[in-house]
């Protein structure tokens, strides 16, 4: 069972940054694609991004691409989001999750807690 703990929301202006962290309880993290999510009130969970086990693949989705960069760095079983001019419409609680398959799309097997993003116009 592998436990993700988020931390880094928060309230930041339009264009702003705001820099996510997930940590993960599992020593062998490295066995793990990592994805990170988002779900606004009223609205379907949402794909932002997703990392190989050995990061040296990334994905993102259209609405991010070229704002947020996902990383990871196994040695301290943490994933990171870094998410740069920001929008309002980025406003969501954000979640990490883990699959032991590959990364990208799909369904994944743990999820954090969440941590919410706020931005304001």
């Amino acid at each position: 069972q592998v436990q993700l703990v988020e931390s880094g929301g928060g309230l930041v202006q339009a264009g702003g940054s705001l820099r996510l962290s997930c940590a993960a309880s599992e020593r062998t993290f490295s066995r793990y694609a990592m994805g990170w999510f988002r779900q606004a009130p009223g609205k379907e969970r949402e794909f932002v991004a997703a990392i190989s086990k050995s990061g040296g693949s990334t994905y993102y989705g259209d609405s991010v691409k070229g704002r947020f960069t996902i990383s990871r760095d196994n040695a301290k079983n943490t994933v990171y989001l870094q998410m740069n001019s920001l929008k309002p419409e980025d406003t969501a609680d954000y979640y990490c999750a883990a699959r032991r398959g590959v990364a990208g799309l799909g369904l994944y097997d743990y999820w954090g807690q969440g941590t919410q993003v706020t931005v304001s116009s």
